[in-house]
């Protein structure tokens, strides 16, 4: 898969600054992260491909004691995003995992971990994920995207011959 593939994945796969969108203000900015610039700052830095970057932005921004569980959760699927997207998916998954720990709400974490999971192959444990994800989200489009690359590795054509006389 081409790195312009992966890294527009990547995106889909981290949403928004840190995807724990908080309500809207009524200038329809989007409030992110209760004012930790560093988990901003680390999910723009993913989002633009920048993953090391972004893990080390994201990894500070974790060390702050005034952080939601909600935005622990999104920094941390943002790191397993990250780490999906450089193809380290032991360390993505061990993220992902923490965030799911965190907030088992989290379709985000499911996705990526459903990602992480594909990369090593491990379409059975990949789909469980993704089925938990749908669940969560239904329209996601990163969603059908993943299944369609589960669906390509597993899907084997058959061809049938018929000898005619």
């Amino acid at each position: 898969m081409g790195r312009a593939i992966l890294s527009g994945l990547a995106t889909c796969l981290i949403g928004g600054p840190v995807w724990a969108q908080i309500d809207a203000q009524p200038d329809n900015r989007t409030v992110i992260g209760g004012g930790n610039q560093l988990l901003s700052s680390g999910a723009d830095a993913i989002r633009a491909g920048f993953y090391d970057e972004g893990i080390r932005l994201t990894s500070l921004g974790l060390e702050r004691r005034d952080n939601t569980d909600r935005d622990r959760a999104a920094a941390l699927s943002n790191l397993c995003a990250a780490y999906a997207a450089k193809r380290e998916p032991d360390t993505a998954i061990g993220h992902c995992t923490e965030s799911l720990a965190v907030n088992p709400s989290n379709w985000r974490a499911f996705s990526n971990r459903a990602y992480a999971y594909w990369l090593k192959g491990m379409f059975a444990e990949a789909s469980v994920d993704l089925n938990a994800a749908a669940a969560l989200s239904p329209r996601a489009e990163q969603v059908a995207q993943i299944r369609a690359m589960i669906n390509e590795a597993t899907l084997r054509p058959r061809i049938t011959l018929e000898e005619h006389q």
